[in-house]
């Protein structure tokens, strides 16, 4: 028995280095593999007490692989299980050589649940897929991409906006608020619409159209000219018609000439509109052309003049006046071919020798104080330009002029208000467009002209002393103290010497006080005010321009009825005079200007002129026919 494993055992190793070989020694035949064995060593055995017995074991037949694939595997499970590894295994050995087979019981296994069985279903063999159909797609729509409006020029606006916005006459600090404007809206354009300019931007290019209208040159305002596909004009375009919007508006409310250029006494706070202020109102209104034309003045007086203007223009004549050649000046008894000339112009008759005489110097000399040249009866230079000039187109730069003074007059005037007109000589309390009270006033000499500017009177009082201004001190007290020191007590002033050496001379309240009883207070850089006046004769004088520029008012106490209020009457006021001085506040401020109108037009349209008697209407009219 033992020596039957041993011979088991032997076969076996035998098999399974005969298996290891068999890839190096495999020879392909009809499909088998022939493994030759080695040779196997003699067994011997040994026997305890006895001598070793050596044992024949006939060699092992030859060990054949079946390779074929086998026909009998039924499931996917056993094809994979053949893929992996083996075949049949075949012997043709001995008989007594096999390995002895086991009869081992079948291992019981519980019953299966019909319901968890699921029938194998064979494996279908796959096909190949057909090839894809080809399908034609419709072609995709073009894509439309809405950009904000203005969008486009955007980059090209940031590009030429301190270019286009640099006007001659408008300010750096204007032409920078023009460029931040823009900034602040994406520099997308203003009043560019596409191709063309928008409702906004055509309402606007309307009125400066119109400027004339007004008084103002056309010309100033001339519109940029682009081209509708050609965006860098476009751009330049709407940055352009931004900046003369601007400037219109600012020569609207007086931005044209300065005033205290033309003289010191001519102090009026101008209104003028920034650049932000302008853009912001035309670019939110329903109506810019409207809104820009409302910078010009839009009282009363001011309407009136433009129409007299407008009037003026449609009935100008075209027949041009004959032209006076220029020569040397002509006086009274001087003999020159020009005379006749000169005196068919002034609607004078012909005469028989060409001598300047004495009613050709008159005639002269009332043309020259209309057109606002000094009346000296004088043929000038001067004189010879303005009487080449039609009677109407003189008289429209007389107008132009009288309304560019409209424009430094606040826009609100106030609804309660005190108007001194200078050359006429008068003072008028309105409320509204109602005339309350007027009066005849002095005013200052030419020498110490009445100044011209708005302000708000807000006291009065009452036994007024009178402190002499520096320029009364300088010209007259000084050089009279120098020779007599009891100058000023003998004439009824208080002489004050302070310890710098500075004097100061007043005049107590009384009947002999330059202000008189009364003056009504509106402090000021000038100095000036009104006030009553102990020479009341004056008043009846045409031409009334005799203080040191104070405004002397006639029948002040029923001024002060009009300012006070009930509460001081003027026989209150009156039982004041002779005591001391008593100052009243007004019950509230009250605005007062002194203007200088000398071309007024009524309600009917009649024209009034007034004498230029400080020269500031020549001023303006030349000013502003230089800058045309």
């Amino acid at each position: 028995m033992r020596l039957r494993r041993l011979v088991e055992t032997v076969s076996a190793t035998a098999l399974g280095l005969a298996l290891l070989l068999a890839p190096a020694t495999a020879q392909e035949t009809t499909g088998e593999l022939g493994i030759p064995l080695p040779e196997q060593p003699a067994l011997v055995i040994v026997k305890r007490d006895a001598e070793p017995q050596r044992l024949d074991i006939p060699a092992p037949a030859e060990v054949t692989l079946d390779l074929r694939p086998s026909t009998d595997l039924q499931s996917a499970e056993a094809a994979e299980a053949k893929d992996m590894v083996t075949g049949a295994l075949s012997t043709q050995p001995d008989r007594s050589l096999t390995e002895p087979e086991l009869d081992l019981p079948e291992p019981e296994m519980p019953p299966v649940d019909p319901a968890l069985t699921k029938p194998i279903e064979p494996v279908q063999p796959q096909l190949a897929k057909p090839a894809a159909p080809q399908i034609d797609l419709p072609p995709l729509p073009d894509v439309a991409v809405t950009l904000p409006a203005g969008l486009e020029l955007s980059g090209r606006i940031a590009a030429q906006a301190e270019i286009a916005a640099a006007l001659p006459r408008l300010s750096a600090r204007e032409r920078a608020d023009i460029v931040a404007a823009y900034a602040a809206n994406e520099n997308r354009p203003f009043w560019i619409d596409g191709k063309d300019l928008s409702a906004a931007g055509k309402q606007i290019a309307a009125r400066l159209g119109h400027a004339g209208e007004d008084g103002l040159r056309t010309g100033d305002y001339l519109l940029p000219v682009f081209e509708a596909n050609d965006k860098d004009s476009l751009a330049a375009a709407d940055i352009r018609l931004s900046a003369l919007a601007v400037l219109y508006a600012r020569d609207a409310r007086g931005g044209r000439i300065d005033p205290r250029r033309l003289s010191k006494l001519i102090t009026p706070k101008l209104e003028l509109p920034s650049a932000t202020e302008v853009l912001s109102e035309l670019t939110g209104s329903a109506d810019a052309g409207a809104v820009l034309a409302a910078y010009n003045p839009q009282h009363a007086g001011y309407q009136r003049l433009k129409a007299k203007l407008a009037e003026l223009r449609i009935h100008k004549p075209e027949t041009p006046v004959a032209r006076i050649p220029a020569g040397p000046a002509l006086k009274v008894g001087m003999r020159d071919a020009r005379v006749p000339l000169v005196r068919a112009r002034l609607g004078l008759g012909s005469s028989e020798e060409p001598v300047f005489d004495r009613s050709t110097a008159l005639a002269l000399a009332d043309f020259q104080k209309q057109a606002g040249l000094r009346a000296d009866g004088v043929l000038s230079d001067q004189t010879v330009a303005a009487l080449a000039m039609p009677p109407s187109t003189r008289l429209e730069s007389d107008i132009v002029a009288q309304m560019e003074r409209w424009r430094w007059l606040p826009t609100d005037l106030g609804e309660n208000r005190i108007v001194v007109n200078i050359p006429e000589y008068k003072m008028r309390v309105m409320h509204g467009e109602k005339l309350v009270h007027e009066a005849r006033v002095i005013v200052g000499k030419p020498e110490s002209a009445t100044p011209v500017f708005s302000h708000k009177m807000d006291h009065v009082v009452v036994n007024p002393s009178w402190f002499v201004p520096p320029s009364i001190l300088k010209k007259e007290f000084l050089p009279g103290l120098a020779n007599d020191p009891n100058y000023g007590a003998r004439r009824g002033y208080v002489v004050t010497r302070g310890k710098n050496g500075n004097i100061s001379v007043r005049q107590p309240p009384g009947e002999r006080n330059a202000l008189g009883w009364i003056k009504f207070m509106f402090p000021n850089d000038h100095a000036v005010y009104l006030h009553d006046t102990p020479n009341r004769s004056l008043f009846g004088a045409g031409k009334r321009a005799f203080s040191h520029g104070c405004v002397r008012v006639e029948n002040p106490f029923a001024l002060a009825d009009q300012v006070l209020g009930p509460e001081w009457t003027a026989e209150r006021l009156k039982r004041l005079i002779g005591s001391g001085e008593r100052t009243i506040k007004l019950p509230q401020p009250l605005a007062i200007h002194l203007v200088y109108e000398t071309f007024v037009v009524n309600e009917a349209g009649a024209v009034s002129t007034f004498d230029d008697i400080y020269g500031f209407h020549r001023l303006v009219r030349n000013a502003l026919e230089q800058r045309s």
